[in-house]
């Protein structure tokens, strides 16, 4: 809360007490150029400890854009949750940067997670363009057998508010077997037209 007034507090308790926890994250709260240094100095020294590198990386989420490409594709690879969670979080702040094509191909495995939540945050980075092909995985997404990331890509479907958006959402509301589906699919369709 004290940004600029607060690292020095913070650096001086981390010289003290040493790199806990609280300080990490408080480091990362702080928001301060120095802080984010001081925190990718300590991820290059935590990758043998996965708990001290995850509390790095969620410290460093908000600096995603200053974040290697590594360290994103990194967490997005791994396994766990809430890595994949983390690299999600760090990957919004650089998607911008970033093609469609790029962007897919690290969101991909994200997408295809068994668990909602992670398949719901990727498709929460991918709403945000545009384009045809982030578009048409989308519409993929809405055939899911899990009923909450089919909801999540038809949300986001609707937020695109594309042409291209507006025939997936078409066809879907054509094609789909499921009454359910057909009328998120109409309801989202019927939004874009208001």
């Amino acid at each position: 809360m004290l940004a600029e007034r607060g690292w020095p507090v913070i650096r001086q308790l981390v010289i003290t007490h040493g790199a806990q926890a609280e300080l990490v994250m408080a480091a990362g709260l702080c928001h301060q150029p120095a802080a984010r240094d001081w925190l990718v100095e300590l991820l290059n020294g935590t990758e043998e400890n996965a708990e001290e590198n995850l509390c790095v990386l969620q410290a460093l989420s908000c600096w995603g854009a200053d974040v290697s490409n590594d360290v994103v594709t990194t967490c997005l690879r791994n396994p766990g949750q809430t890595y994949r969670l983390t690299g999600l979080q760090l990957l919004s702040f650089r998607a911008h940067t970033l093609t469609d094509r790029e962007l897919l191909n690290l969101c991909n495995e994200a997408l295809d997670d068994f668990r909602d939540p992670v398949a719901i945050a990727a498709i929460r980075v991918l709403q945000r363009r545009d384009g045809p092909e982030i578009t048409q995985r989308l519409a993929e997404l809405c055939r899911s057998e899990s009923i909450p990331v089919c909801e999540a890509a038809f949300r986001a479907l609707g937020c695109i508010a594309t042409s291209e958006s507006q025939a997936s959402l078409l066809e879907l509301s054509q094609s789909l077997s499921d009454e359910k589906r057909r009328q998120l699919a109409l309801q989202q369709l019927n939004q874009q037209f208001r």
